[in-house]
Parts: structure tokens; C-alpha cells; sequence
């Protein structure tokens, strides 16, 4: 008993040391397994780490990228405007350029550098009314037309509606003319002619008729051209305007200190007013006669008997008066050559650039043209940043009226030597016209010297060739 016993003592010391092992063993197990696991730890925060530092790394990639790009975009884009101010005033340049060459007699030459002018503005969104693109595209287009029709000072002249290349005019030496244009060719009616009468205004009514209205104190009527009517205006002094009013139903005749209203079909005299001013000029705004006075004030004539009066918003004599209802401009053209332009707003600008008194004023939306004693007719680009004029012509003579064809495309003035002036104002036309009588291409040395090595060579008659360089 006693050796089964020592033999359990021994299997359990031994079991026991067993356990211990397995027990030391089990804890080396486990700090292993810590130690991985701190390293898994450590392992894990390093990749996040990593992976931060790789994010930011994108990041700020990604961020100098778009820098980079926007740099980009930066330089293409100040680059374009350079490009576009260089090639705006490269197209100046050459306009001036060919109004040279034009005046020295080298017309081929003037020719294509005007036509290159337009090219590089029209290209570059330049403004094609720029004086020197302009007037270089209306000289070598050869625009202007000329005809000496008149024995007297041509003072009015009216288009006639529904037909784009018929005008009327009327002069002080009696005459009243109709003229249609056959490409460069005007073919000119007489259909009145009588030297006692002054004519000072004219229009063509609604139903063709041709009123003109004598300082003499008469009205001519002339129906289908052929039928003529006198009829004396002895109650109106100086008569020297008639207003079609309410559509047609009646006409206003205008005399220095009178006013007369005629029927609209028999133009017989129906009322009759005298006025307590002296007109000196006299317009039409929202399409009612408007009078203005030698006392500083302006009169909207609603009706013979309802006349609404104003004060003049700008110093000195008006001789001439335009307005839009499109652009909401107004412009008073006064005596010393001057005119002021008002905006919707009210705010008056003053424009400089006739020497002489502004006999006529028109407004095509926000263009404004004004012809003068001094000869000139000039336009005036109201949209630009300064307001300069642009002498569309000089006839050397006093220009008392002008107006457009029905399209717009050309402007006719009458003058004091009786001249008619027909120009063409439409720069799509003019510049088909010059494309026209393009013939050849610049040469290299022509190109270098005038446009500019830097500037790549074009042809300008045949696209498809590269020139003689």
C-alpha cells in the first residue's frame, strides 16, 4: 500500500510539473501573442499613418495640379486678350495705313490693307465704327456717290416709302425733284419748277402725295407725280414745316408764329392758332410735332388747341432735335455746332465735333448722326466709354438735310449747291464691295512690312493657296 501510494505521489509530482510547464509555456504563448498583437498595434497605426501622409500627399498634389491648371488657364487667357488688344490695334493701324496709301494714288494697295483692317477687327471683336477701320472701308469701297441735281441749296429730301432706291427733294430755287437709283446711276424727274417759291419741308403723305411746304406761304401738292395744287397759306408767316399728326388725319403746318391745321385727304386749312412765342426750329418727339422758341422753352403739340411747354433741359439755341424710343436717347443739336445727348437716366453728355450750326439730328437706335452747316456728316457711337465722331464725309458745302434709304444701308444728304450725296453706311456691304475688287494677294515683303513677320500669312482671294512668300 504504502509503494502504491509513493507510486501515486510520483504521478502526481510529475503532473504537476507538467502543469507547470504547460503553465509557463501557456504565459511565453501569451506574451508572445501581446508582443505581436502591440506590434499589429503598431503596425496598423504606421499604415494609418502612412495613409494620411499618402492622402495628404494626394492632396496637396491634386491641389498644386489645380494650381497649375489654373496658372494655365490664367496665361492662355491673358495671352488671348493680348493677342486680341494686338491684333485690334494691328486692324487701326493698317486702316490708317491704307487712307494713306489711298491719298498717295496706290488705290491697289489702299485696297487690301482696308480690307485686312476689317479682317483682324472683325475677327478680334473689334469695333468696326473705329474711325480709322471705318473711314478706310468707306474710301476704298469708293461708297459715295455724288450727283449735282439742283439749282438751288437742296433743303429737303424724303424717301419714298415701299420703293428701297427712290427719293424726293425739294430746293430753294423752286424745284422739286424725284430721283431712283439704278446701281451707280441716278435717273432724275423734274416735276415742279418755279423759282418764286422757297421750299424749307416736304413729305410724302400716307397716300403718296408729295406736300411741300414754300416760305412764300404756299403749299405745293403733288399727287402720282403729275397733278399739282397751290394752295396759299396766307394766315401762316413763313411756313417752314408741315407734321403729318393722328396717323395721318390731319397735317400741322408750322409758321414762324402760326400754326395751321389741315384735313388729312382735302389738306384744306380746318383751324387756325397764333402762338405767343417765335418758333426757331421745330422736330418731332413720340410722334408729335415739337416747336421750340427763341425764350428757352420747347412745345409738345398734342392737338392745335392742347399744346404741353417745357424748358429747354440745355443752354443755347436748338436747331436741331432727334430722339429713340428704343434706346430712350434724346439729342438737341444747338447753334454754335455743338450737341448734347441725354440718356434714360438724365445724365447730359456734350458732344464736340462740328465747327458750325447742327442742321439735322437722327438717332437709329443708339447710333447718332448729325450733318452741318460745316459739312460734315458724322456718326457717333454712343455705346463707347468716350463719344468721339466719325466723319462718315465732307461735301465742302453746308449739308441742311439728310436721311436713310428704307433698309438703313445708305445715307442721302442734300447740300447748298444742290448736290445729292448717296453713302453707304452698312459695313457687310462695304466690305463685300472692297472684297470685290481685291485682285491679288500681298506679297511676302508686302506682309512683313506692313502686317508683320509675326503675323501668320494669309491669302485673302484664294484660300486655298499659300501665297507668294
Amino acid at each position: 500500500m504504502e509503494q502504491i501510494a509513493y507510486q501515486q505521489k510520483m504521478i502526481s509530482d510529475e503532473q504537476r510539473l507538467e502543469a507547470i510547464e504547460q503553465t509557463e509555456y501557456a504565459n511565453q504563448m501569451r506574451e508572445r501573442s501581446e508582443v505581436e498583437r502591440q506590434n499589429a498595434i503598431i503596425a496598423q497605426n504606421n499604415a494609418l499613418a502612412s495613409e494620411r501622409k499618402a492622402i495628404e500627399a494626394f492632396d496637396l498634389a491634386e491641389s498644386q495640379r489645380q494650381m497649375a491648371e489654373h496658372q494655365r488657364i490664367q496665361a492662355e487667357f491673358s495671352k488671348r486678350i493680348a493677342d486680341t488688344l494686338s491684333y485690334i490695334a494691328l486692324g487701326r493701324s493698317l486702316g490708317s495705313l491704307s487712307i494713306t496709301q489711298y491719298q498717295t494714288g496706290n488705290y491697289e494697295l489702299a485696297n487690301m490693307l482696308s480690307y485686312a483692317s476689317c479682317l483682324y477687327t472683325e475677327r478680334y471683336k473689334g469695333d468696326l465704327h473705329y474711325p480709322a477701320v471705318f473711314s478706310s472701308l468707306m474710301l476704298t469701297s469708293q461708297s459715295k456717290n455724288v450727283w449735282s441735281e439742283h439749282h438751288g441749296a437742296v433743303t429737303c429730301l424724303e424717301s419714298v416709302q415701299g420703293n428701297e432706291n427712290m427719293m424726293v427733294t425739294a430746293s430753294d430755287y423752286g424745284e422739286i425733284m424725284i430721283h431712283q437709283k439704278f446701281g451707280d446711276k441716278l435717273r432724275s424727274s423734274l416735276i415742279f419748277n418755279d423759282k418764286q417759291y422757297d421750299f424749307r419741308f416736304l413729305t410724302v403723305s400716307q397716300l403718296g402725295d408729295i406736300l411741300a411746304v414754300s416760305r412764300t406761304g404756299h403749299l405745293i401738292i403733288i399727287r402720282n407725280l403729275k397733278a399739282k395744287t397751290i394752295i396759299p397759306l396766307e394766315m401762316i408767316n413763313h411756313p417752314t414745316r408741315i407734321d403729318m399728326m393722328n396717323n395721318g388725319e390731319y397735317y400741322l403746318v408750322s409758321g414762324e408764329n402760326t400754326l395751321a391745321l389741315l384735313d388729312g385727304k382735302t389738306y384744306k386749312i380746318i383751324s387756325f392758332r397764333e402762338l405767343d412765342f417765335r418758333i426757331t426750329s421745330a422736330s418731332r418727339v413720340d410722334y408729335k410735332p415739337l416747336l421750340f422758341d427763341d425764350k428757352g422753352k420747347m412745345h409738345v403739340v398734342e392737338s392745335i388747341d392742347k399744346i404741353n411747354t417745357m424748358v429747354i433741359p440745355v443752354s443755347g439755341k436748338v436747331t436741331s432735335y432727334a430722339s429713340s424710343k428704343t434706346s430712350k436717347l434724346q439729342a438737341y443739336g444747338m447753334n454754335d455746332g455743338t450737341i448734347y445727348l441725354i440718356d434714360k437716366h438724365g445724365k447730359i453728355t456734350r458732344l464736340q465735333g462740328h465747327r458750325s450750326r447742327v442742321s439735322k439730328i437722327k438717332i437709329n437706335n443708339t447710333d447718332l448722326y448729325s450733318s452741318s452747316y460745316d459739312g460734315l456728316l458724322n456718326l457717333w457711337v454712343t455705346t463707347n466709354e468716350k463719344i468721339e465722331p466719325m466723319t462718315l464725309f465732307s461735301t465742302g458745302s453746308w449739308i441742311y438735310t439728310f436721311t436713310f434709304d428704307n433698309s438703313k444701308n445708305s445715307v442721302w444728304t442734300g447740300d447748298q449747291r444742290g448736290n445729292i450725296t448717296e453713302a453707304t453706311i452698312s459695313v457687310p456691304l462695304m466690305k463685300e464691295r472692297l472684297q470685290k475688287k481685291i485682285k491679288r494677294d500681298f506679297t511676302s515683303d508686302e506682309w512683313n512690312y506692313f502686317i508683320g513677320q509675326n503675323v501668320p500669312y494669309e491669302p485673302f482671294i484664294h484660300k486655298g493657296r499659300e501665297g507668294n512668300r
